[in-house]
């Protein structure tokens, strides 16, 4: 079996999958065989393991989201409803002490339908789950971060949310602590950016999104 069959299977009945951890369930310990201690490039497999992610980023079942610790987390296609719903809901733990710069990038997203950007203001929007996010290197070398919001993705590979954003946070956080991981381990339960000092009041709903909570 290779090691994309292998990770596959483990996320098709997790549900859920840590890019790399040093104790739950993750990528890289079942590419390795090891847990590691340190940054995967570093390991002898580091090419293979790689490629795999390459191919898994891919695969047309699976979603790469900052979901469990703020962490990279591979989700299958199975929790995708689950998964959108909580993203596009719009709540608290999306929205209080979001930084000015993180707001002007969201809204630049919204005008434009995308937006290239590197920095803390697109690591306090992936933690939160505001916006989908996909890390490219430029003909520069640089790495930045292609943002769009997730109604654009939802269309993109057909997936419906689930009708409520409760159920959503629910069914993903069975499938977390299936996974051995702590409820603390979500962002509506864990510990969110400091407060910024103008808070602001507008939404963070998308205001195409025809759910009302």
């Amino acid at each position: 079996m290779t090691g994309d069959d292998l990770v596959l299977r483990e996320l098709e009945s997790r549900g859920l999958l840590l890019k790399q951890d040093k104790r739950l369930p993750n990528v890289v310990t079942l590419v390795t065989g090891e847990s590691l201690s340190t940054y995967w490039w570093s390991h002898p497999a580091g090419r293979q393991i790689f490629a795999v992610l390459s191919r898994l980023a891919d695969d047309p079942d699976v979603l790469f989201a900052k979901l469990l610790f703020g962490k990279v987390t591979l989700v299958h296609r199975k929790l995708w409803p689950a998964f959108l719903a909580a993203a596009t809901s719009g709540e608290d733990w999306q929205k209080e002490g979001l930084s000015d710069a993180a707001r002007r990038l969201l809204l630049e997203v919204r005008r434009k339908g995308a937006a290239r950007a590197s920095g803390p203001a697109v690591q306090e929007l992936e933690r939160r789950l505001i916006l989908r996010t996909e890390e490219i290197h430029t003909q520069s070398g640089r790495h930045e971060t292609v943002l769009e919001e997730w109604a654009t993705w939802a269309r993109r590979v057909g997936c419906v949310e689930m009708p409520s954003a409760g159920h959503g946070k629910a069914a993903l956080e069975q499938a977390a602590l299936s996974l051995g991981a702590p409820l603390e381990a979500l962002p509506w339960h864990g510990v969110r950016d400091r407060p910024s000092r103008s808070r602001g009041r507008s939404s963070l709903r998308s205001p195409t999104s025809r759910k009302s909570r």
